[in-house]
């Protein structure tokens, strides 16, 4: 869910590639700090007490 150049540093080919698709798959940190932000945000009445995310899109 973080930005990582670690795509770049891993050695060989397959890894690198691997890493590429995993990044393009996985959920965007702006999107969880999104919801996160959401969740503090709401008034002290509401009681916020679990964030869940779950990703829409699956392996094809």
């Amino acid at each position: 869910m973080t930005a990582s150049e670690l795509a770049e540093s891993l050695s060989g080919p397959e890894g690198r590639e691997r890493m590429r698709t995993y990044r393009s798959l996985a959920i965007p940190a702006s999107s969880v700090a999104a919801a996160i932000a959401f969740a503090m945000d709401q008034p002290a009445n509401v009681d916020v007490d679990e964030i869940i995310v779950r990703p829409t899109a699956g392996r094809t």
